[in-house]
């Protein structure tokens, strides 16, 4: 969260004005569900500066946005995204840091096909950004993306790591949808933030609530496809991450700029070309899949009339 990027120059952002961090409160046993969740680990009474737990390892678990899509590296080179700049702000080496992410991931995904290599890898930190694949599928089923995220932070509890998910914005505020299909994808993503919220508040671990992301719903933060981060998003993605971690008792030896710098823009032609070949064929097979429970909604709405 894209093949015909044209490279330029690289442009260098200044850096946007911080508004004051949210204080992040940890959520009752039971959370309301229009209550967002953000759960920082609660550090020892005894963890002192010179108490800091260092990370050496770190794994990126989930989707798109977790592969890096949105933050082109120059020449090809791949993604950068949010891993390699939390990797950067905790110190994390090359030989430390590994992320079995894919595009299209759904939880069960991270489960099954990702979380054994996050295992053996043994990773004092592990980031998962997974959930929002599933909101766009005909089998959308939030208690079993529950049970998932549950063995997911189990499995990875196991070998000591601590484990930061997200609960999700509303996309459809920064991706413009006819009125039906927007209340159909609110709708889906308020059932998957409450499903997480309950996993969050049951298991105990920090989470980063993109809604209180400062900045969420700028168009600065999205990428061309407006579905990934810009490099400016992944980089606030990367700055919430490591609040949190900090907030868990991580040192963070080298804090995520909001500067950009690094990466390219991709040209107009670029653009274009993502749309081409592969926006629209995505939305076309997304929204083959979605427009049925989108219609039962309209259906809904209108016998509520």
């Amino acid at each position: 969260m894209v093949g015909g990027v044209t490279v330029i120059s690289v442009e260098v952002t200044p850096e946007p004005h911080r508004p004051a961090r949210p204080a992040l409160a940890a959520v009752p046993a039971a959370v309301p569900a229009a209550v967002p969740a953000v759960v920082p680990a609660a550090p020892s009474a005894t963890t002192t500066a010179t108490a800091l737990k260092h990370a050496q390892r770190l794994v990126v678990l989930g989707d798109s946005t977790a592969v890096g899509l949105g933050d082109p590296l120059p020449k090809r080179g791949g993604w950068r995204g949010v891993g390699p700049l939390v990797a950067a702000a905790l110190g994390v080496g090359p030989g430390g840091y590994l992320n079995p992410a894919f595009t299209g991931a759904r939880m069960r995904c991270v489960l099954t096909e990702q979380v054994p290599a996050a295992v053996a890898h043994r990773p004092d930190v592990a980031l998962l950004v997974a959930g929002m694949n599933d909101t766009l599928r005909p089998d959308f089923d939030a208690a079993r993306i529950a049970a998932d995220l549950t063995e997911v932070i189990h499995r990875l509890r196991a070998v000591n790591t601590t484990v930061v998910p997200v609960r999700f914005h509303d996309h459809s505020k920064v991706f413009r949808l006819p009125p039906s299909l927007k209340r159909a994808l609110s709708a889906r993503v308020a059932d998957l933030n409450a499903a997480i919220d309950e996993v969050v508040a049951r298991e105990g671990v920090p989470c980063l609530d993109l809604d209180r992301l400062p900045g969420a719903y700028d168009l600065t933060v999205w990428s061309v496809d407006r579905l990934h981060p810009s490099e400016l998003g992944h980089r606030l993605l990367a700055d919430g991450f490591t609040a949190l971690l900090a907030e868990a008792g991580f040192a963070v030896p080298e804090p995520v700029s909001l500067t950009c710098g690094g990466g390219v823009e991709p040209s107009a032609a670029g653009h274009v070309g993502w749309l081409v070949l592969k926006g629209i064929p995505w939305l076309w097979r997304r929204g083959r899949e979605f427009l049925p429970y989108a219609a039962v909604i309209m259906w809904n709405s209108f016998r509520a009339r």
